[in-house]
């Protein structure tokens, strides 16, 4: 027999004095230490407290929700018991029994299931002070957890005791609590542990980054102890252990509204362990359904990515906000109500906005859809149509809402580029050069903006023009619910004027047609988009109520194939409409004052009379063409060269091969350069020289109705042309 050591039974006595000598010190109640739990992850609510996404925000542990007692499986209450404390319903704190079984062992180098009780380690894992370092306890550790495991016992209910510790228990590498050991390693709540999953859970306790083979023997053990009858297959158990270890099922965020999530985090001011948004579950889920089918739809024409907004016209509440199609992405973390991308022809509301509040238009006035060519500093700018067709003569009213790009372009140059760049960041999109870097493109949506931004501006029209920001985070219960007034961005005339034109499905007709799925059976003001090449698609409208956004594209970059303007993005903006008031009405907005209807006829039967709407003193009974414009082939231009065009003769190039070639829009016209007759026709080759030239067009009634001026340098060519 082994001598004893000397000091083994002056430490255990000065243990059994110290418990039984020590006052009664204060320890936190079962409600702080609860309420003190913080999961690793954020729970992003709705509006109504509904779950609409978990985020894992802490990186050092992975800490899950705190489950009670009575929702933890009673298998893992039992393999949990056998495994760490068999009398733990016996002892008051400190089992002696195993203690001096563990004095003993030591004694004789024997193995025994250690003398720390449930209660103990509770109390070990509350206290800092009391954690077990690399080595083990102190001493003076292992007396204060003693003691303040009895204090623990005299504080608590067992359940308490029992529950608290399945809920701060360090299991497996960065696994603290049942809930996340679960939920990592299972793929299931707490509650739905069977015996196995219960005994693995529990041989992890004692040895929580053991090999898996050596926790599958103990839990092997476990299910024996727990059901001995039939005999455990251990072989079965050791090849469930090894596959529970390597899966991780407890997602590192999880959820319906992953991008808002992220945004609402950004957002809020303080870290929270909830945070509650303006979103609404239902209309989220919806929206998110609605996207997936159109995408799937649209998967033969190399679409894969979407976005959606929905706003409350009156506080600017985000309702709904999809940032990505998921699953069916490439780039699922990619929030694409953030991004930034040409918005194509959403933005010509605002500028015919702006042209009418200046009266340089009104809904009625004639705009010409024909070819033109403007010139830039950047060179010629040719605009065309979405049909490459032209329209002729139309009101503002149908170049609106057919959305023709011609037309648009032109009052454009009424406007200017910059003066349409101010009034655009007026309604809330932050341009990022000025008006002149985009020129006239500009009317067709040359710029970049989000479609949180751009889904506001059209907010700001449906307001009467007045813009407020928007909101994701739910206001504070100080705020009463209030919303501010916004400021004034547009002309409240003129953004009236602008939403009855986009709500007239006769406007669009000439483009989408009288049976467009943009046409609801209640009231709605809705304008389709597609940027250059076709790479982005969007429909952005608002009812009485609400504005919604619908983007569609590849996030990155790549164009669609043949996706227009009603297939697209405007299926899912219907059918969140409809969804938004299936139980409730959408009113047309009353005029504001200012704004008068009038009847109006077109002359040459250009278009069908109709009423009407005009600012107060621009009102037309009959709009007209001037006479040099009724007529068919009056006013024909030049089509190329442009005024300006510096041509560089090359001498080494024999002149017959650097013929200038002249183009016109109409055929019965006479050519003249520097005022001598030159050809006829529509078309004509020049052989240049040096110097400064005036190209001039004569029209059958001998009129010039169109010069342009060219630069030709070269003096080379000069002899070779003399010869």
């Amino acid at each position: 027999m082994k001598p004893l050591p000397p000091r083994l039974p002056a430490l255990l006595l000065a243990a059994v004095l110290a418990a039984a000598c020590a006052p009664a010190r204060a320890v936190a109640s079962f409600d702080e230490v609860r309420r003190a739990h913080r999961p690793s992850d954020t729970r992003v609510l709705d509006r109504d407290g509904v779950l609409l996404q978990r985020v894992r925000t802490d990186a050092e542990v992975r800490r899950g929700d705190w489950i009670a007692l009575a929702d933890i499986s009673p298998a893992l209450r039992t393999a949990m018991l056998l495994s760490e404390d068999r009398r733990f319903y016996e002892h008051s704190g400190v089992d002696w029994r195993a203690a001096s079984a563990a004095a003993w062992g030591n004694l004789w180098n024997t193995r025994t299931r250690g003398a720390s009780t449930i209660t103990m380690q509770l109390a070990g894992l509350q206290d800092d002070a009391l954690r077990r370092a690399g080595g083990g306890r102190s001493l003076t550790q292992k007396i204060g957890q003693t003691l303040a495991a009895q204090q623990l016992e005299r504080s608590w209910r067992k359940d308490q005791i029992l529950e608290a510790y399945l809920n701060s228990v360090p299991f497996r590498g960065e696994l603290v609590g049942i809930d996340a050991l679960s939920r990592t390693l299972f793929g299931k709540a707490p509650h739905g542990l069977d015996a196995r999953e219960a005994a693995v859970a529990a041989a992890l306790v004692r040895a929580p980054n053991a090999r898996p083979a050596l926790v599958a023997r103990r839990a092997c053990e476990l299910l024996q102890a727990m059901e001995p009858v039939p005999p455990t297959d251990c072989d079965a158990v050791e090849m469930f252990t090894a596959a529970a270890l390597q899966r991780r099922a407890f997602d590192p965020t999880e959820g319906i509204a992953p991008h808002l999530a992220r945004r609402a985090l950004k957002e809020s001011p303080v870290a929270s362990q909830e945070l509650r948004t303006t979103l609404r579950a239902p209309l989220q889920r919806f929206a998110l359904e609605a996207l997936d089918r159109q995408l799937r739809e649209l998967r033969g024409r190399n679409v894969e990515d979407g976005a959606l907004v929905v706003l409350d016209n009156a506080s600017g509440e985000v309702l709904a906000w999809v940032g990505s199609s998921g699953p069916l992405s490439r780039a699922a973390d990619v929030d694409g109500v953030l991004a930034q991308r040409q918005p194509g022809s959403t933005l010509k509301p605002f500028l015919y906005a702006q042209a009418i509040a200046e009266r340089r238009l009104t809904a009625a006035s004639l705009l010409d859809d024909s070819s033109a060519q403007i010139n830039t500093a950047g060179g010629l700018y040719i605009p065309q149509n979405y049909d490459r067709q032209f329209k002729g003569h139309v009101s503002v009213r149908t170049a609106l809402g057919a959305s023709l790009n011609v037309p648009a372009v032109r009052t454009l140059v009424m406007v200017t580029p910059e003066a349409f760049a101010q009034q655009l960041r007026a309604a809330g999109l932050p341009l990022a050069r000025n008006g002149d870097y985009y020129g006239y493109s500009l009317a067709l949506g040359s710029a970049e903006v989000s479609l949180l931004t751009l889904t506001n501006a059209y907010r700001t029209l449906a307001n009467g023009g007045r813009f407020g920001p928007t909101r994701a985070l739910a206001a504070a219960p100080s705020a009463g619910g209030s919303t501010r007034r916004g400021q004034d961005a547009i002309d409240p005339r003129a953004a009236f004027i602008v939403g009855d034109i986009l709500a007239d499905p006769n406007a669009r007709a000439r483009t989408f047609g009288l049976d467009s799925l943009l046409g609801t059976r209640f009231w709605t003001a809705v304008k389709t988009g597609t940027s250059k090449d076709m790479r982005d698609n969007w429909a952005i409208g608002w009812s009485q109520r609400y504005t919604v956004g619908v983007w569609v594209g590849n996030a990155g970059g790549a164009p669609m194939w043949e996706v227009s303007g009603t297939s697209g993005a405007a299926p899912v903006w219907a059918q969140v409409m409809a969804f938004l008031h299936r139980d409730q009405p959408s009113r047309a907005p009353a005029p504001p004052p200012g704004v008068v209807q009038a009847g109006v006829r077109f002359a040459d039967a250009l278009e069908a009379a109709r009423s009407e709407w005009f600012l107060a003193g621009t009102e037309q009974s009959l709009v007209a063409l001037a006479p040099q414009a009724a007529t068919g082939e009056s006013a024909p231009r030049i089509t190329s060269p442009s005024d300006g065009t510096i041509l560089a003769l090359d001498p080494d190039i024999p002149p017959e091969r650097q013929r200038l070639r002249f183009e016109a829009d109409a055929r019965t016209v006479q050519w003249r350069i520097d005022g001598k007759p030159f050809a006829r026709g529509a078309s004509a080759q020049w052989l240049p020289w040096p110097g400064r030239h005036v190209i001039e067009l004569v029209d059958a009634r001998g009129r010039v109705v169109d010069r342009v001026r060219v630069e030709v340098r070269g003096a080379g060519v000069v002899a070779a042309a003399a010869r």
